[in-house]
């Protein structure tokens, strides 16, 4: 792979880690900074209203994901990781000076919320315009592997932030953190959200987009009329995504809680595996996304859906009697390798399905309405249950999600070898009816 073609992958996919450094750094210092919004006294209820703040972010996405996905097939996929990475980047730079209760009341909340506001817009556009910038830029037989470091970015950005933090606490005190240093990570976010624009400005737009641009006019191409057509190209998003994004973020986001209130493991050993395991599993992705080029997106689809839907009961049991270091990180990786056949190939297999004009929106929308109803609820379910005596009615409800995944993995056609041109046409250039397990010609037939 030359010089130019990792360029593109390290700009298309540089957003999405400070993405997640920013919503990562969020969470984990909101303990510091949630008694500098609210009134003095109740340490709980403003941790609850700074993380009900968070959520909003949230509800947010799916609006992100129609807006921008709009703007990256109406105006080009530059334009629409430009404009994500200046939401990012607003937001950081928002929350870093937000002023404080005592300086201006409830003023700093409002700040507050619309920086988390802009965030979740940002968070919701720029998967798509990244996985569609990444599958349209690579060569056929390198999407895959290219399409693969949109998890590795966003892992990175995981692990910067945990790794900030763990400097912070080690090096600060903790009036130190609560008083002013909590708004160190989001100037170092605001510093990387400019840095990946100015990268995104210079970079170039992608041949497939330039094709299609030149070539068709229609009026109605990124909007909500042109995605009806492809409804069930959107549908297959929503039930692709279903199992994985459930799978993703109980096994990343939620494991270090899960390690620490369940299983009694001590809380620094519990973010020590989590950090150990994401390492881990970041490096697996470009493994997992060069073996798609070879054997196809399906039988890595279907492994992950398989290994989720049985072993994931059995997974989750033994964590919890883990206890120590080595069995805990032995088990997470086992659960990691397992998502890695969803998440090293999920952005190309979903940029594949629709034709140029609707693609960016075609993966946004749905994409972001699952997450919203899967994956950001994940932890929430799961201690839902928990909080209900029946813990291990989550471990089936994720083996439940990853099952109906897998009827969809079973019954779709290989979307590997297809032809970014042609995608949803048939031969004579007409919109094809691309339905799953269609035609030869449809959207998710293979070339």
């Amino acid at each position: 792979m030359g010089r130019e073609q990792w360029k593109k992958i390290w700009v298309g996919s540089a957003g999405n880690m400070v993405e997640w450094f920013d919503w990562f750094v969020y969470a984990s210092f909101a303990v510091y900074f949630a008694d500098a919004f609210f009134p003095k006294g109740n340490d709980t209820a403003n941790l609850m209203n700074t993380m009900g703040i968070f959520a909003v972010g949230f509800f947010l996405r799916p609006v992100g994901g129609w807006v921008l996905g709009r703007v990256g097939d109406r105006k080009g996929r530059k334009a629409a990781l430009t404009l994500t990475v200046t939401l990012m980047s607003a937001s950081a730079i928002l929350i870093a000076i937000a002023p404080t209760y005592g300086t201006a009341g409830y003023g700093g909340v409002a700040v507050l919320l619309i920086a988390r506001m802009l965030q979740g817009l940002s968070v919701g556009g720029e998967y798509a315009a990244s996985a569609t910038y990444l599958t349209e830029a690579s060569a056929p037989g390198r999407r895959g592997f290219a399409s693969s470091f949109q998890y590795v970015s966003m892992t990175a950005g995981q692990l910067l932030g945990l790794g900030l933090q763990i400097v912070l606490q080690r090096t600060l005190s903790d009036d130190a953190l609560h008083s002013w240093a909590w708004r160190i990570p989001f100037i170092i976010g605001a510093l990387g959200a400019a840095i990946v624009f100015y990268l995104r400005r210079t970079m170039l737009e992608t041949e497939v987009y330039a094709a299609d641009d030149q070539t068709a006019a229609d009026p109605d191409r990124g909007t909500l009329k042109a995605l009806l057509a492809h409804k069930r190209e959107a549908f297959l998003v929503i039930a692709l995504t279903m199992g994985g994004t459930v799978a993703y973020y109980t096994y990343t986001t939620y494991l270090t809680k899960y390690l620490s209130n369940s299983a009694g493991m001590d809380k620094s050993t519990a973010s020590l595996v989590s950090f150990c395991a994401l390492f881990v599993f970041m490096c697996l992705q470009p493994l997992a996304g060069k073996l798609s080029d070879r054997i196809g997106r399906r039988p890595l689809l279907i492994t992950f859906a398989v290994g989720s839907t049985f072993l994931t009961v059995p997974i989750m049991t033994l964590l919890r009697h883990a206890g120590t270091f080595w069995p805990a990180l032995g088990l997470s990786l086992l659960a990691l390798v397992v998502v890695t056949g969803y998440t090293s190939i999920n952005a190309c297999v979903k940029a594949e399905l629709f034709p140029t004009g609707i693609r960016a929106l075609g993966v946004a929308l749905p994409y972001a309405i699952a997450n919203a109803l899967f994956g950001g609820t994940a932890e929430y379910v799961a201690l839902w249950f928990k909080k209900g005596g029946i813990e291990s009615g989550y471990y089936w409800y994720v083996a439940g999600c990853a099952a109906v995944s897998l009827v969809v993995y079973l019954s779709m056609r290989e979307t590997r070898t297809i032809d970014l041109h042609r995608v949803g046409k048939d031969g004579d250039g007409k919109e094809g009816a691309g339905a799953p397990g269609g035609t030869e010609t449809g959207a998710v037939a293979a070339g």
